[in-house]
């Protein structure tokens, strides 16, 4: 199962940030946009405020921090620093939440081990 977790050293310590299903959502709308797109301006240098400071408070709500206390943490660590110290914090969270984490594997990975290769290779008709 795809955990999309991962713990950083961020901020005051190692956190663990997690960006679920339901978070994705959140940070879609939070965002005007969907996560993808959010993640490509973040890499493309086209971000916004809000992709770095929802990206990582969803995340360390996700990773199990309560919700007041995320904010509080990105309040100190995101709204009082300057912004592009977070970026790369957020562009690794987000790809972690759409791809999985690096130690997880190739996505796949299982089901493809396990299926016969006739069943994968495409035919085409000359």
């Amino acid at each position: 199962m795809r955990d999309a977790q991962i713990t950083l050293p961020w901020a005051d310590g190692d956190y663990t940030f997690r960006l679920g299903w339901g978070e994705l959502e959140l940070l879609q709308e939070a965002c005007g946009a969907g996560p993808y797109v959010v993640l490509n301006r973040l890499i493309a240098d086209e971000w916004m405020m809000g992709d770095v400071l929802h990206t990582i408070r969803l995340g360390l709500i996700g990773g199990g921090m309560a919700p007041t206390d995320a904010l509080k943490k990105v309040r100190d660590y995101v709204e009082k620093r300057p912004p592009v110290e977070n970026v790369l914090y957020a562009q690794g969270i987000l790809s972690a939440g759409l791809t999985g984490a690096p130690e997880e594997g190739a996505l796949g990975e299982d089901v493809a081990g396990n299926q016969d290769s006739s069943s994968t290779t495409c035919q085409t008709e000359s």
